[in-house]
Order: structure tokens, then C-alpha cells, then sequence
């Protein structure tokens, strides 16, 4: 033994005495080298017997340091259940702090040691009525531990009485008591619904939390039980700690579903703003409702979005993404967004939190890309990744893929596929199939990649390469046979057999296209028939009788002699297969009927196969919840209901005022009674409005205020707009102090006049921040945005707004006509966090990419450009113009436009527009400007406004518009005094380019960058007069508005040019070859520009 504990000397040093010094013990070397000696094996006894004489010691000191050490060896993981008995003896102790520590030991080991614990029944029950209501709260705690059913009356008269302590922690505690009982015996479930409706009715923060928790353990199906306390849920929400937050939010989920029509309904106006209602006039109100019958969202739903809405900036993440759910599966679908910038700040986070947040966003970017388009940035794989993390953010970038930013997604893409995670480089081949059939443009350029990258060395990359090629030459097979010869050639380099196998299906799918190759490779496939893995046979005996039907003459005895071979394989798959092949192909007397059917079969057209995202069912279950993780139904999940079609009765929600509330009238001058039960309503949302502002006085006089407001009109409030109320009742409280002694007809002319007032009147800040939507902020930041020629505000723009509302207003109100810009619809609010500011990106816009993104880029340098190439000028300009405004549609005012091609002088990156104006009436037109434009950010300089433009009077101007390398159409305005007309400008691809010159080796030092992927070529047979250099050149640069190289050979003609907008190289290779052909080559790395200017150029030479 001596020696035993001798050599153990250096155990003891590290685990013996460290843990007693952890544990905040003074330890001696007797003591911890002689424990040494056990350590090895399960209990230190020696100890454990300190211990244990220390807790029946008579000293208190002695009793809590040794209290101290077992709750420490606890905290450590370390079983300490023997010391149970000299640990209960102690349960009666005056000390508190000893008699906590005990109450600490006993949860833990009460239900193991339960005899022992009985035996301190009396002693639970007497703490129970201790006057420390730490000392209550743990003598409920260690009783509803102990899992004894002989003992559930006892448990459940201490619930009963701890719901009603003084003590809120003592009735939170009583709150998780009842799922304890509730588990060990459910035949309680009525009275602890009793309890649970009981303390419901609390309105501490701290118990909230804690009773919905145990409401959606025991009786989550009554949801009428929340009826009444939903409006204090939604107020307290803020207040309660953050792991009652996450429950209570789950909660009022599916209560809402359940409770409110759908905000998504597509058949009618929206209106889901009740606060817009208060600054339109009238006879806009009436003009509006005439037109369509609006959508009301219900007051309660609006106060849950409200009040839910502040979370969003919560440090714990599990309650933002609660947020984020309740607002995906509630909120209007143009609300939804405010919930992006909060996701993509939990991916700053572990890769634990990153890994949950990634798989909601992968769900959510399925149906609405534009949500996270503007922080695609964001997705970018990082190195340090784990695969898991990578494999989610290559689904969302290809989830949000389309023919703006495919460009940039497949660069990325092409630096993902380098990767050394072979995984990982395995997903990006298969994103990019997924992007080649989800955008038709650029499916043509991902084949050439997925091509060029069979040559890759790795194994992995080849194999799932020709996996994706084998599906997308399934969409349009008969373009590409060149593809399935070179993949034939690469055969017998690529040793995966799933990438075998693929190559085989495809040879034998496509057999008649290949009719000298397939016979060949079936050749080298007999000889190594018995060496290949299963899968590779199968395919094998297919190709054998595929080739049977159509080429008989030459695989007739390869295809018998593959077909013995396959006989006798191990594998019975096999052997069945190969059995049922022969008797379907070779034809004799019993199966002469199969046999006629032997080419329909094997070779009947297949449906190509559709790439879809792993993600695209899980929205299914609820966003955030196990189920959605593990994409099955995980116990305990409780499914959203869908919406209700007709609304349940709101009034099952309203409570009664509270009496002394009264007593507070006089002092605001109230003379006449209100009327508290039909006020209910009003006077709620006014206080939680001012709840939200922290401010009591303005509370006390905002309830008194609505109430009294309400009191003759309360039947019609219902009938109105019931968003209606909540915004008048904020109205009220913000002028309680000078409208609390007017008539009720005074309030109503002022009501009408509101809308003249908005004008005059400063707001606060907090007026800002009442507004959900921004609507005072917008207002407030109308001048600035005016007065600036950006179109996107940077987010402390946005701070600035909210905060000094007041200097803004004054800007507003110099301003002699006002306007009020249709793009400036950004939301205000405290989650505009600097570093997140997107730029305003729209769907279908093209994303300019910055320098420094551009440098980052692998092997994409963009500038090493020479310096000899410069922007010159236009080969040729199309005289062509195109109507931008008829003069019947007009009123008189005609307009047409044409590019005529010249670098624009107000903004480098902008395209000259010339527009000819034209006054076809008898009478002046006045002020003829430019008014609102879309889409949302769109970078126009316009012409200066004409002031009168005579009868038959033309005159001619120029705008610039930067279309950001994209044909999508400018839409703007075109406004006389009188009129606004919507006009719309359509480039072609060929004029977004600007030509420039430069020598032929810089043309092909700049087309060696512009390979892969950034390569478009088609071959075309041209017309006959189009076959010299000048005809080239003049079709060439009518589509496109490039620069001619000078070229060394006379069958290649070259043309060049840049984008407008990114300055990204577009260079035109065209070469003529025999019998009339000629094959197009375009290089650029704007893919998708790229297909576009190809498929012109072949229509415009392939036409005299």
C-alpha cells in the first residue's frame, strides 16, 4: 500500500490537491497523499470521511466549509451521494447560508437517495413557512424533488400555497413546480391548471416565464387561458428575463395563428400601418376604401409585432431568433426584413450559434431572396469554417443566386472548388449545377467550368463534376455531344464509380450520338468487368443493352459476352439484373411479347432531374424549433395552426379597468364621467405606448385622456379602422395636458385639421419612436434626402434622423413644396447598427462590386489592366430612337430617346441618354422635370426643368443614368405642372459598354484572365455579305457599343470595351472559318452580360 501510494506522488500533486484547492479547501499532505493512493479507482475515502466529520461536527464553520467543498465537488461533476446522510442531519440548521447550501444538495441527490429524503418530509414542510423566502423557494424545490408519488398531495398543497406567496420568486418557484407534479402524476392535471390560471393572472416579470412554461408543458391547448393576459404577456415581454422571453414568444405564436386573420392575403390593399391613418386626410381615406377593401390588422397583433420588435437588439441570441420566427410566421411579408439585420449579427457568434441561425436563413432565403440579397457578403466562406458552417452558407448564396449577382456568386464559387475540404469542394460543384438550371443564362458557361474541371487532379472534384454534367445534359442533350467524347476520353483516368457509373449512363443514354465512341468503351469495360464495383456493373449491362437495340451489328457479342459474366457475379443485384436483361433483348418463343417493347423500355425518354435545395420542406415546422434542426418531428413539437379565415371575437381579450383609476380624473380636470368598460381598449394601448417611453406622468395622462375620448364615441371606434385607436390614443397622450378639458366636438374639427398640423408641429424623438414604421423620420429626412445626389443614407444619417426629428422638421416646413420621396421607405429604428448598412440593392439590379472585393478575388486582378487601353470613341452610332412617351398617352407631350454612345459628363460609371421633347398641343407646357423613379436607389442625373416649352416647340436634353450592368429598365416620372406621366427606359446590353482601344497582345494578355466560366462561344453560320472585315465590323458595333483591336490575321476580327458602370473588360473574338462559318468568343467575367451580347451578335451576322 505504501508503495502504491509512493508512486502515485505526482497524481496526487495534480488531481488530489488541485481539486481541494479549487473547492477553496486547506489541505495537508497526510490528508491528500494518503487520498492519492484511492484516487486511481472510484472514492476517495479518506476524504470523504473528513467530510463527513466535519458535517457532524458542532461547529457552524466547520459545517459550511465542508457545505462549500461538496457543492464544489458537485459543481465538478464529482458524485458526492454517499455524504447524503450526514448532509440531511443538517436540513434543520439555523444558518441560513448553511441551510442553502443543504437545500442545494438535496435537488441534486434527492431523487437517488428518496427514502433517506423522506425521512426530512417534516422538515420541508416546516421550511416552508420560513420567513426567508430564499429558504421557501428551496424547501419547494428539494419537495417537488423528491419523485415519490406517495408524497403528491403534499406537493400539491405546497404549490397551492407557494402560487399565492408574497414572495414572486417564491411563485416562480411554484410555477416549475408544477411541471415536476405534473410529470410524476398526471392525474393532477386539472387542479394545477387551477394554479396555472391563478398565476397567469401575476404580474410579476419574474413569474411570467416560468407559469408559460409549465401552461405549455401541462395544458398548452388551452388557449383560454391566455385570452385575458395576453395584452400584459406582450407588455411584460420586454421586462422578463431572457430564457422566459424565448418561451413566452413561442407561446404567442401559436396563440396568434390561432386568434388573427392572415396578414399575407393577396386580394386587396394592405393596411397593416394603423399609424398612417393618422396623417391622410379624409377624403384620402375614402378615396382609398373605394378603391379596394383594405386588410385592418387587429390591434393585439400589431401590439405583439410592437412590443416583440425591441428584442430584436437582445445580447441572448435564442431570443432574437425567437424574434425572427414569431415575425417570419406573423408579421406582414413587407415586415418581415427588419428581422435580417439581426440574423446576420448572430454570425458573429459560435459556430454552435452560427450553425441554427444558418439553417433558418437557408429556410427563409428559399422564399423571399430579398431579404438577405444586400448581405450576401455576409455568407462568404471564411477558412476557419468548420464544413458544416461552409456546406450552409454555399446553400444560401445559392439560394440567392440570380442574374444580377450570379457573376460574383460564381467567382466565389471558383475559388470554393480549390478548397482542400474535398466536402466542401464537392457542394460547390453541385451549387453550380444548381445555379446552371435555376438561371438559364449562365448554364451554358458553368458546363465549360464543370468541364475544364475533369481535368482536375483530385479524384473527389472529377467525380462529382461528371455527376452534375450527367444532370444538366440531361436538360438539353442534344447541344453537347462534344461533352459526353470528351468526357469518353477522360474515362479511363477517373477511378470513383459513381463517376464511372455516371459516364457510362450518359454514353448509353446518348448512344446514338456517339455512335463510333459507345461500341469502344464497352470494349474496355468487358475486360474489366470483374474488377468494377457494383454500381459501375450495373450501368455496364445497361450500356451492353442499350447498344444491343441501336448498334447490334458491332456489340451483338460483347453484349452476350458481358452478359455471361454478369450470370455469375457475387453480387444477386446483379445476377437479377443481368437475367432480366437477356430475356428482355434477345428475343425467343416465351418472351417474343416482351421483346417488341425491349427499345421503350430502355431507351424511353427521361425527365431531366430537378436540382433542389435541401431546405426547401423544412419550412414545414416552425422556424427555430428542434424539429426544424433535425428536419423530422421531434417529441413534444406542437405545429402552427394555419390562419383562421374568420377573425374570433377580439372581445375575449379585453379586461376590466381598474377601479382607483378613477380617482385620478380630477386632477387633470376631467368633468364628465368616462365610461371604463368601453375605453378598455384604448386606455391599454395608450398605456403601453407610454410604458414603452418610460414615462409615468405622460401615462397617467394619456389613459385619462383616451378614456374620455372614447366615452361617447366607443361603438363607432369598433366599426372604424381598429388600428385606428391605438394611433389616436397615442395622439392624445402626446397633447393629454392641453386636450383634456376641450369638447368631444373640438377633438374631432382638430382631428380633421391633422393633417396641416403635421407640418407645423416639432416631434420628439420619442415621436419617432412611436411611429412603427418610420413615418416621422421619413418625413424629418425628406429635405436631406432631397438635397443629396446619393441614393442610399448611411445608417448614422439614420441615427441622425431619429434623435433631432426637431432640426429636420424645420427643414421641412422652409421647404416652399415639399416632396415626399417614394423611395426613402426605410425603416427607422434602434437596429441600425452601423457596420450592417446594406447597400440598396433591388432583386433584379446588378451588384457593383468594390475595388477591394475585386482584389480579393483569386486570380481576378482586374487591375493589371495596361495602361495603354483607354476609353475612346463610339465605332459607329445608331441613329435609331425609341418612344418614351406617346403624345396621346402624353396629353400632348411627346418624348423619344436614343444613347448617343459619348462617355457621360456628369458621372463616369452613368450611360448618356439623349431625349428629344416635343409640344404637340396648342397651349405652353410648364415645368416639364423628372419626379420620383424606381427601383429603389436608382442613380439618375436629370435634365434641369424646362420652364415653358411653346406649341409645336421641341428641344433636346440629356440625362444619366447608371443602370449598375443591367438591362433592367429605368422607370421614373415625366412630369408637366399639371400632369405626371410613368415612363420607362429599356438599354440594350450593347450600349451599357464603352469602346476602348488597345493592342492585340493586350487583348490576349486580358482574355488569358478571362477564362473558365468568364468564357461564352457559339458557332453560327453567317450570312454570305457579312463575310469581309468592314461588314463584321459594322453589325458588331451596331449591337455594341465597342472599340475595333487592330488584328494580325484576316480571318479574326477582335472588338473591345468596358462596362459603364464596374469598368469590367468585355472582349469580342470573331472567327471566320470554312463554308461560311464562324464561331464568337466573349470574354468578361459579367457572365451573365456575357450570354446576353452573345446571343445579338449571333442573330445580328447570322442576318443579311
Amino acid at each position: 500500500m505504501l508503495s502504491m501510494s509512493t508512486n502515485n506522488l505526482s497524481y496526487s500533486d495534480q488531481g488530489g490537491t488541485d481539486s481541494a484547492v479549487e473547492v477553496g479547501q486547506e489541505t495537508t499532505p497526510t490528508s491528500s497523499n494518503a487520498g492519492a493512493g484511492f484516487g486511481l479507482f472510484s472514492v476517495d475515502f479518506k476524504k470523504n470521511d473528513d467530510l463527513k466529520e466535519m458535517l457532524e461536527s458542532n461547529k457552524e464553520s466547520l459545517k459550511l466549509e465542508a457545505m462549500k467543498r461538496v457543492v464544489g465537488l458537485i459543481a465538478k461533476g464529482k458524485n458526492a451521494s454517499e455524504l447524503f446522510p450526514a448532509v440531511v442531519k443538517n436540513v434543520a440548521s439555523k444558518n441560513i447560508e448553511l441551510k442553502k447550501l443543504v437545500y442545494v444538495y438535496l435537488v441534486r441527490y434527492a431523487e437517488e437517495q428518496q427514502d433517506l429524503a423522506l425521512l426530512s418530509i417534516s422538515t420541508f414542510q416546516r421550511a416552508l413557512k420560513d420567513p426567508n423566502q430564499l429558504i421557501r423557494a428551496s424547501a419547494l424545490r428539494v419537495l417537488s424533488s423528491i419523485r415519490v408519488p406517495i408524497i403528491v398531495p403534499i406537493m400539491m398543497l405546497a404549490i397551492k400555497e407557494a402560487a399565492s406567496d408574497m414572495s414572486p420568486y417564491v411563485r416562480k418557484t411554484s410555477a416549475h413546480a408544477i411541471q415536476k407534479l405534473y410529470s410524476l402524476d398526471q392525474d393532477q392535471k386539472e387542479l394545477l391548471i387551477e394554479v396555472i390560471e391563478k398565476l397567469l393572472k401575476d404580474k410579476s416579470t419574474l413569474v411570467a416565464g416560468s407559469v408559460v412554461m409549465a401552461f405549455e408543458e401541462v395544458c398548452p391547448d388551452r388557449i383560454d387561458l391566455i385570452h385575458k393576459n395576453y395584452r400584459k404577456l406582450c407588455n411584460l415581454l420586454v421586462d422578463v428575463e431572457e430564457w422566459g422571453q424565448v418561451v413566452i414568444i413561442s407561446m404567442l405564436t401559436r396563440y396568434a395563428r390561432t386568434q388573427f386573420t392572415s396578414p399575407w392575403k393577396e386580394d386587396g390593399v394592405f393596411d397593416e400601418h394603423s399609424e398612417r391613418a393618422f396623417y391622410e386626410s379624409d377624403e384620402e381615406k375614402t378615396r382609398d376604401e373605394t378603391e379596394a377593401k383594405p386588410y385592418m390588422m387587429d390591434p393585439d397583433h400589431r401590439l405583439l409585432l410592437r412590443n416583440t420588435k425591441p428584442l430584436l437588439q437582445s445580447r441572448n441570441t435564442a431570443v432574437v431568433m425567437s424574434v425572427a420566427q414569431l415575425y417570419w410566421h406573423l408579421a406582414p411579408k413587407n415586415e418581415v426584413s427588419i428581422v435580417t439585420k439581426s440574423l446576420v449579427r448572430l454570425l458573429r457568434s459560435h459556430r454552435e450559434v452560427q450553425y441554427i441561425v444558418l439553417q433558418n436563413i437557408a429556410t427563409m432565403s428559399i422564399q423571399r431572396k430579398g431579404m438577405f440579397e444586400p448581405y450576401m457578403k455576409s455568407f462568404y466562406v471564411r477558412s476557419t469554417d468548420a464544413t458544416h458552417i461552409k456546406s450552409l452558407k454555399l446553400e444560401i448564396l445559392t439560394s440567392l443566386a440570380n442574374e444580377a449577382n450570379i457573376s460574383t456568386i460564381l467567382r466565389e464559387f471558383q475559388t470554393y472548388v480549390k478548397s482542400q475540404d474535398k466536402q466542401f469542394a464537392a457542394g460547390t460543384i453541385q451549387a453550380i449545377g444548381r445555379c446552371a438550371t435555376n438561371i438559364s443564362e449562365v448554364t451554358d458557361t458553368c458546363l465549360n467550368g464543370l468541364v475544364l474541371l475533369l481535368s482536375n487532379r483530385d479524384e473527389t472534384v472529377v467525380a462529382e463534376s461528371v455527376v452534375v454534367i450527367r444532370k444538366l445534359l440531361q436538360t438539353q442533350p442534344t447541344q453537347h455531344s462534344d461533352i459526353i467524347k470528351h468526357m469518353a476520353k477522360l474515362f479511363d483516368n477517373i477511378t470513383v464509380p459513381m463517376a464511372r457509373a455516371s459516364i457510362l449512363w450518359l454514353i448509353g443514354e446518348y448512344c446514338e450520338r456517339v455512335p463510333k465512341i459507345a461500341p469502344d468503351v464497352l470494349r474496355k469495360m468487358a475486360k474489366s468487368f470483374t474488377s468494377e464495383e457494383d454500381i459501375v456493373k450495373l450501368q455496364t449491362v445497361n450500356l451492353a443493352a442499350k447498344l444491343y437495340l441501336t448498334n447490334s451489328k458491332q456489340t451483338k457479342l460483347l453484349t452476350q459476352y458481358i452478359l455471361n459474366l454478369g450470370k455469375y457475379d457475387q453480387n444477386y443485384d446483379i445476377r437479377d439484373r443481368t437475367r432480366f436483361i437477356r430475356q428482355l433483348i434477345v428475343p425467343n418463343d416465351k418472351n417474343g411479347a416482351l421483346s417488341k417493347y425491349a427499345h421503350r423500355i430502355l431507351l424511353a425518354p427521361k425527365p431531366a432531374p430537378v436540382l433542389e435545395s435541401a431546405y426547401k420542406d423544412r419550412d414545414r415546422y416552425q422556424l427555430g424549433t428542434l424539429s426544424h434542426t433535425i428536419n423530422t418531428k421531434a417529441s413534444g413539437y406542437l405545429e402552427l395552426s394555419d390562419w383562421p379565415t374568420v377573425a374570433p371575437d377580439l372581445s375575449v381579450r379585453d379586461v376590466e379597468v381598474i377601479e382607483p383609476l378613477k380617482e385620478w380624473a380630477p386632477s387633470l380636470g376631467k368633468t364628465g364621467k368616462s365610461k371604463p368598460a368601453k375605453s378598455s381598449d384604448e386606455k391599454f394601448y395608450s398605456d403601453s405606448g407610454e410604458e414603452e417611453k418610460g414615462s409615468g406622468s405622460s401615462e397617467d395622462g394619456s389613459s385619462s385622456s383616451s378614456s374620455e375620448e372614447s366615452g361617447s364615441d366607443a361603438e363607432s371606434c369598433v366599426e372604424k379602422n381598429s388600428s385606428q385607436s391605438s394611433e389616436e390614443s397615442d395622439k392624445s397622450s402626446s397633447q393629454s395636458e392641453k386636450s383634456s378639458s376641450e369638447s368631444d366636438s373640438e377633438r374631432k374639427k382638430r382631428k380633421t385639421k391633422t393633417p396641416l398640423q403635421k407640418k407645423t408641429v416639432k416631434p420628439t424623438a420619442k415621436d419617432g419612436d412611436s411611429d412603427e414604421n418610420g413615418n416621422v423620420a421619413k418625413e424629418a429626412s425628406s429635405s436631406s434626402a432631397e438635397e443629396s445626389s446619393s441614393d442610399s443614407e448611411s445608417d448614422s444619417d439614420t441615427h441622425t434622423d431619429s434623435d433631432s426629428g426637431t432640426e429636420h422638421k424645420k427643414k421641412t416646413k422652409s421647404k416652399a413644396k415639399p416632396k415626399v420621396e417614394v423611395q426613402s421607405t426605410k425603416e427607422v429604428s434602434l437596429l441600425d447598427l452601423g457596420d450592417f448598412t446594406p447597400a440598396p440593392v433591388t432583386q433584379l439590379k446588378s451588384s457593383v462590386l468594390s475595388p477591394s472585393l475585386l482584389g480579393d478575388l483569386e486570380g481576378l486582378s482586374l487591375s493589371n489592366v495596361s495602361s495603354t487601353i483607354q476609353v475612346s470613341g463610339p465605332a459607329f452610332v445608331p441613329e435609331k430612337s425609341h418612344d418614351l412617351l406617346h403624345r396621346m398617352t402624353g396629353k400632348g407631350l411627346s418624348a423619344q430617346y436614343q444613347f448617343p454612345r459619348q462617355p457621360c459628363l456628369y458621372q463616369p460609371t452613368m450611360v448618356s441618354v439623349q431625349i428629344s421633347l416635343t409640344n404637340t398641343t396648342d397651349h405652353p407646357l410648364e415645368q416639364i422635370h423628372i419626379g420620383d423613379r424606381s427601383p429603389t436607389g436608382l442613380n439618375i442625373h436629370c435634365f434641369n426643368t424646362i420652364e415653358c416649352l411653346e406649341p409645336d416647340a421641341s428641344v433636346t436634353v440629356f440625362m444619366g443614368i447608371d443602370f449598375n450592368d443591367s438591362t433592367q429598365a429605368a422607370n421614373f416620372q415625366l412630369c408637366t405642372k399639371e400632369d405626371h406621366f410613368s415612363v420607362s427606359i429599356q438599354p440594350a446590353i450593347g450600349e451599357l459598354f464603352l469602346p476602348i482601344t488597345m493592342t492585340e497582345l493586350d487583348f490576349r494578355k486580358e482574355q488569358g484572365k478571362l477564362l473558365g466560366m468568364n468564357e461564352s462561344s457559339a458557332t453560327i453560320t453567317m450570312a454570305a455579305e457579312n463575310m469581309t472585315s468592314q461588314p463584321i465590323s459594322r453589325p458588331v458595333a451596331t449591337v455594341a457599343n465597342l472599340g475595333v483591336v487592330p488584328s494580325g490575321q484576316d480571318n479574326v476580327h477582335r472588338f473591345a470595351g468596358k462596362t459603364a458602370s464596374s469598368g469590367a473588360v468585355v472582349l469580342v473574338t470573331v472567327e471566320l472559318r470554312e463554308s461560311s462559318t464562324a464561331l464568337i468568343t466573349i470574354n468578361t467575367e459579367k457572365s451573365v452580360m456575357g450570354s446576353m451580347l452573345l446571343r445579338d451578335l449571333k442573330q445580328a451576322l447570322a442576318q443579311a
